[in-house]
């Protein structure tokens, strides 16, 4: 196998292991966005039922209705720390994500970069040929003038 197929074979591997990166990224950011819509929704409903609390206590309110809003509110705030470590947790996940789709394209990028410099390099070994080339039809004819015979 030439060095050139190799090359171009590490490419598309790196491409491919970029662009499964990629992927990965897009679904832990997508899990993101839930987890942090699960606790958008769960402070948005922890405010309205502590909403209905203060109601409660305007309108009175009797001890054990009192003691059961505590504790659910109790509840609501465990829930909520939950709900904020997984959101911090789910976060890490996606910068390490980020980190591995950025270690891919740096790869892919090198590979990329070493397969041009070859390319231009073959090219500048082409050119160099055809100017031998040239060359050396060009002395071949200056010769082939020189002796040919003059006429008079």
């Amino acid at each position: 196998m030439s060095a050139t197929s190799q090359l171009d074979m590490l490419s598309e591997l790196a491409r491919n292991a970029r662009d499964q990166a990629g992927q990965a990224l897009a679904g832990e950011r997508q899990s993101e966005q839930q987890v942090n819509a699960q606790l958008e929704s769960l402070t948005r409903y922890r405010y309205e039922y502590a909403e209905r609390l203060q109601q409660a206590m305007r309108n009175g309110i009797d001890p054990a209705s009192m003691h059961n809003y505590q504790q659910f509110l109790a509840s609501l705030d465990a829930a909520l720390e939950r709900a904020r470590q997984a959101l911090h947790e789910q976060r890490q996940r996606v910068a390490r994500r980020q980190h591995e789709w950025q270690e891919e394209q740096q790869r892919l990028s090198a590979y990329d970069t070493l397969s041009s410099r070859r390319e231009a390099e073959r090219h500048k070994r082409e050119a160099r040929r055809e100017q031998r080339l040239s060359d050396e039809l060009a002395s071949g004819r200056l010769l082939r003038e020189r002796n040919a015979p003059r006429e008079t």
